[in-house]
């Protein structure tokens, strides 16, 4: 029998299963639940499902009409390259060209650029998956990096090369081109003159040295399709772990332990685990201030009337045992959303949490704003206090913008002005009060956005704002980077930086920060690459579409003045998309690695996760890792002042205790460079609940120390430098 009404058979699957007993663990309860979404997805409105797709168009009567099966055809061939099977792709696109071409059929994109994009992806398998190596995918391509293969990028070299000879200002075709040349190695030389991309643009504008990949030797290559990561000590032992997603239906969440010699072992099964699937984006605190990080997994972005998943709160109760209790402390909901941010912002010492959800085509998703009842449950407040949002929202930041003492709000969204929440306090009936003064403040903009966070990138005291672009046209969004590149006009959305005035008021130096930038950004976050004391960014680019071919980028800070593309010196271009991304100092050497998952939507758009290994740049550190004790135990919205002596004078660090960007995960360790500081005259901690500042004058450097709120000395606290390297690790298996 074939399928003919896939919505009527899903109505049915959900009439006919069975639900989880109310005696079965909030994990198994969970598990249970997410089995059910996964197999009762619609298959002809989810997108993104395009295996199970494969199958169900090959179930379809063919159409009568010969135009209409030749569609059929080509959205054969289309979901087939979008789930993995490209030859198979490939197979049905060239056996319907001739009747395409006799017909002189259009459609968009052509059959031209199907079959190049095609044959492209086929390199990609052949090369970057199958034989995968640390060069492998990264901009601009050379050595390793080179094809073996070459038949897949030599075929759409010619497609690409059809293209633009009927239309030479396909910038999409242009970009495409020459990065299948350099695939085969035969870029700039083979190129043509007309259509070359010069290799000059690719230039770092300062040497960083080079962070080399070192996923393959650790087994943490995961091959991945979007998802997110955190980076933090799990398990109390000293040494950063790592949780690891990805957001297919039925994709384990993973756990990795750093297990002191090297290495990491996958401790996925002991740490209660097994059953929590899919999610795009993780974060990371200690709600319950047990002394133990706990995790959130959020789930259904981009999915529409699709994405009604309920998020996990994973609980952790010590030594990296976790348990799912969303429903236990009242977090369940069903809504798309791949963002949200803890924060104190009633200053109560226990942790609340925003999730901005994504309203879009007539799926309205209010975001929730959860008020932590102070014994591990959550009560939502977000109509109560103003800030129940509707949108397509990606991207949020809890941040004290004002220097007030309590923490304001900023809600990124994919489309529309963007909102920034200050927050009021209690009013005379004592409901908490939040009033939106983006418009005045002046950071509405940019009206297609996506990640977002607060940071002081100018050391001078005051919380600035970066908030990142997003101009979703699967058509031209590889054509819209080149173009950015090249100098040309383009409608895309840009970055936007907005340096707080200290009056309420932003001024946005984007231009002269030179980070006015097409950036396609997803995943990002921030840290110090050199530790100077200027905090510098990573952004992981992409959008779903197979076009989208554009490199992941590094900025470097200097000194506050503007941001440097380092992106070739360092190495961090690859080419495969780029989600989630975590920062901490995984080998307790005193500076920061950066982690990033890569892959994309569709279920054969798959990639291995990299890690950057920091070669170090010889510049001063400090570590704190601090404790709220009246303030909520991970020590959030917690501000960090340190004076240091230099060579050139006297200067002052600047940090504050966040979890990261909106897609991406800092430890909340306080790695803090300190250039070339000769000693550190101060440290003062500000606590967020009590406003008590905490000095402690003459404290050594390079070295790891613990704060505890209220304690008048620093504990000082030994960490061993870790070598990572093959002969530490102990599991490698890619799912």
């Amino acid at each position: 029998m074939r399928i003919q009404n896939l919505a009527l058979v899903s109505t049915l699957l959900v009439a006919c299963s069975i639900l989880p007993s109310n005696e079965r663990s909030g994990t198994e309860r969970m598990g249970a639940r997410l089995r059910e979404i996964a197999h009762n997805q619609d298959l002809t409105t989810n997108t993104y499902l395009n295996a199970r797709r494969v199958g169900y168009l090959r179930s379809l009567d063919a159409p009568l009409d010969p135009l209409a099966k030749l569609r059929s055809s080509v959205l054969l061939a289309r979901e087939l390259l979008r789930a993995g099977s490209t030859g198979e792709a490939i197979d049905e696109l060239l056996r319907v060209q001739p009747e395409f071409e006799a017909r002189k059929v259009q459609m968009n994109p052509t059959l031209d650029m199907l079959l190049g994009i095609a044959y492209m992806r086929l390199g990609e398998q052949e090369n970057c998956l199958n034989e995968h190596n640390t060069e492998s995918c990264l901009l601009p391509l050379s050595g390793a990096g080179i094809h073996t293969k070459k038949q897949g990028s030599r075929a759409a070299v010619s497609k690409f090369t059809a293209i633009l000879e009927r239309d030479p200002s396909d910038l999409t075709a242009r970009w495409l081109l020459n990065i299948a040349y350099m695939t085969l190695g035969e870029y700039p030389d083979a190129v043509p003159d007309s259509w070359l991309v010069m290799p000059e643009i690719f230039e770092s504008e300062y040497n960083l040295g080079r962070f080399i990949d070192i996923a393959p030797k650790l087994g943490l290559d995961l091959v991945s399709l979007a998802g997110g990561c955190v980076m933090d000590d799990f398990d109390g032992d000293g040494n950063l772990d790592l949780l690891i997603s990805s957001w297919g239906l039925d994709q384990q969440l993973r756990y990795f332990r750093n297990n002191g010699n090297g290495g990491f072992d996958e401790r996925t099964q002991e740490a209660g685990l097994e059953g929590i699937t899919g999610g795009l984006h993780l974060i990371h605190a200690d709600y319950d201030n047990n002394g133990y990080l706990d995790c959130l997994a959020l789930r259904g972005a981009w999915q529409g009337k699709d994405g009604r998943h309920p998020n996990s709160l994973l609980r952790n109760s010590g030594n990296a045992s976790f348990t799912d209790v969303t429903e236990a402390a009242g977090l369940f909901s069903m809504h798309p959303t791949q963002t949200a941010a803890w924060g104190d912002y009633d200053g109560d010492g226990w942790l609340d949490l925003f999730i901005g959800n994504e309203s879009f085509r007539g799926e309205i998703h209010p975001c929730e704003l959860f008020h932590s009842n102070g014994d591990g449950t959550f009560t939502e407040r977000a109509s109560e206090v103003g800030v129940a949002v509707e949108g397509f929202v990606k991207g949020i930041s809890w941040g004290d913008s004002d220097n007030d003492g309590d923490l304001d709000l900023y809600v990124s969204r994919l489309q529309g002005d963007n909102f920034l929440f200050r927050n009021d306090g209690a009013g005379t009936e004592g409901r908490w009060n939040f009033a939106d003064i983006a418009s005045a403040a002046g950071v509405t903009e940019p009206q297609e956005s996506f990640p977002t966070w607060f940071w002081d990138y100018d050391n001078d005291g005051w919380l600035d704002l970066f908030v990142s672009g997003y101009h979703y046209n699967p058509d031209i969004n590889a054509g819209d980077v080149a173009a950015d590149y090249l100098g040309l006009p383009t409608n895309a959305e840009r970055a936007r930086l907005f340096r707080n005035n200290g009056d309420g008021t932003f001024a946005d130096l984007s231009k002269e920060t030179r980070i006015h930038k097409v950036l396609y950004t997803m995943g990002c976050n921030y840290g110090d690459l050199d530790n100077d004391g200027f905090l510098d960014f990573y952004v992981a680019t992409g959008s779903p579409s197979l076009r989208a071919v554009m490199p992941n980028r590094m900025f470097r800070n200097a000194e506050g003045r503007f941001f440097q593309d380092v992106t070739t010196s360092g190495g961090f271009g690859h080419l495969q998309k780029g989600h989630g991304v975590a920062v901490g100092d995984l080998d307790n050497d005193g500076d920061q690695d950066f982690y990033a998952v890569m892959g994309g939507a569709y279920t054969g758009d798959v990639s291995q996760n990299v890690l950057f290994e920091n070669p170090g740049h010889g510049n001063r550190w400090v570590s704190l890792e601090l404790e709220g004790v009246r303030s909520n135990r991970s020590a959030i919205g917690t501000r960090i002042a340190i004076e240091v002596e230099t060579g050139a004078g006297q200067r002052t660090v600047y940090a504050t205790v966040a979890s990261g960007s909106s897609f991406g995960a800092l430890s909340m360790r306080q790695e803090i460079g300190l250039g070339q500081a000769t000693a550190i005259r101060s440290i003062s901690i500000t606590w967020p609940t009590t406003s008590t500042v905490q000095v402690f004058e003459n404290v050594p450097l390079d070295r790891a120390f613990r704060v505890r709120e209220g304690e008048e000395a620093l504990i000082p606290l030994t960490r061993q430098r870790l070598m990572l390297n093959v002969a530490g690790r102990q599991v490698h298996d890619h799912h």
